[in-house]
């Protein structure tokens, strides 16, 4: 049974919450589907009744969190507006989503290094179209001469990972001293991305600050 067409959903969807923090702390090998099921409230067997197996329901998570990635930033590239504007827009609701789901890069990271090839539907449903889109929008800034006259993908990369990695790495809280998702935090680290954009992307006249 698919959890999307499940009799009780909240059911299914307390699940994958439980599931999520399993597999960010532990891993899909590490993770154990009797403390799952607990933090769930839930028994075992309707667990699997939802999910099938253990690599399907870690498979579940990863697909539910990149849903709602899709849905929260939208396309880079469509909306009519300046590239400046879509591109500042489009920093500030992934850095959103990041700071409202700060399992996810843990869990990319973790599929990344324990994957055994099979990472080609994350790369080609999602990843793909999201850095493609981002591509398009700052070459179309460079030719609208708001941005410099850089490389597009490997801006859209630098880009990508300055974002991501604050949530990626707990062990930044330990060499800023805070910890990382406290608002007053969150809001100094856009800030500081957001400026370090500014002034490595965008033309001077076109500068946010």
């Amino acid at each position: 049974m698919s959890y999307k067409r499940a009799k009780r959903p909240e059911t299914a969807g307390r699940i994958l919450a439980a599931a999520e923090e399993g597999f960010a702390a532990h891993g899909l090998a590490g993770a154990r589907t009797e403390r799952i099921a607990a933090r769930a409230g839930v028994n075992k067997a309707l667990l699997y009744y939802y999910f099938g197996s253990k690599r399907e329901l870690y498979r579940a998570v990863l697909e539910h969190l990149l849903e709602e990635l899709r849905r929260t930033i939208g396309p880079a590239d469509s909306p009519p507006r300046p590239p400046r504007e879509r591109l500042l827009d489009f920093v500030n609701r992934y850095f959103d989503f990041l700071a409202s789901h700060p399992n996810f890069p843990r869990l990319v990271q973790r599929e990344v290094m324990e994957s055994k090839g099979e990472l080609d539907w994350i790369l080609r449903d999602y990843y793909r179209p999201l850095m493609r889109g981002v591509v398009t929008l700052i070459e179309s800034g460079i030719r609208r001469g708001e941005f410099r006259r850089v490389d597009a993908r490997h801006a859209c990369l630098t880009l990508m990972g300055a974002t991501t990695s604050y949530f990626a790495a707990p062990l930044w809280s330990r060499f800023l001293g805070h910890e990382l998702l406290q608002p007053a935090a969150l809001e100094a680290r856009r800030r500081a991305l957001l400026d370090f954009l500014s002034y490595g992307l965008f033309r001077p006249e076109r500068r946010t600050v």
